[in-house]
C-alpha cells in the first residue's frame, strides 16, 4: 500500500540536499545578530560587501535576528553576537564579531588562498 503521509522537511533535509548536488562552490551562511544594533547593521554591511566581492553569484545568507527567533540560540549554541556561521562548504565555521576584520573573515571562509590567487594573476 502507498504511504500517502506528507514529508516533513526540515532544515537539515536542505543541507543534505545541497551536499548531495555536490554544491561545493556554493556558500551558505547564517549571520545571527541581536535587533538593529550598531553591531548588527556594520556586521550586515561588512559581510555583504565582502560577499559581493569575493562570492559574487556563490552564496546565500540568511540574517537571523535572535530577538525574534530566541529559541535559535540555544539550538546553533550561539553565546554571542554577531555571529556567523559557515554551513558550506564543509569544514563548518563560526566567525563572531561585526566582521570588520577583514582577514578574519576570509581565512574563516576559506577565501583568503583564493584572493591571494586572484591578485597574481
Amino acid at each position: 500500500m502507498k504511504d500517502n503521509k506528507p514529508k516533513i522537511k526540515g532544515p537539515s533535509d536542505d543541507f543534505d540536499l545541497t551536499l548531495s548536488k555536490g554544491y561545493k562552490d556554493k556558500y551558505v551562511l547564517r549571520l545571527y545578530i541581536t535587533g538593529t544594533t550598531s553591531r548588527s547593521i556594520q556586521a550586515i554591511s561588512n559581510l555583504k560587501k565582502i560577499c559581493q566581492e569575493y562570492l559574487e553569484g556563490r552564496y546565500e545568507l540568511e540574517v537571523i535576528d535572535l530577538f525574534q527567533h530566541p529559541g535559535l540560540a540555544k539550538d546553533e549554541q550561539i553565546i554571542a553576537a554577531p555571529t556567523l556561521i559557515k554551513k558550506l562548504p564543509l569544514p563548518f565555521r563560526r566567525i563572531i564579531g561585526d566582521m570588520s576584520n577583514k582577514e578574519k573573515v576570509l581565512l574563516g571562509l576559506d577565501l583568503r588562498e583564493l584572493k591571494n590567487e586572484k591578485d597574481a594573476q
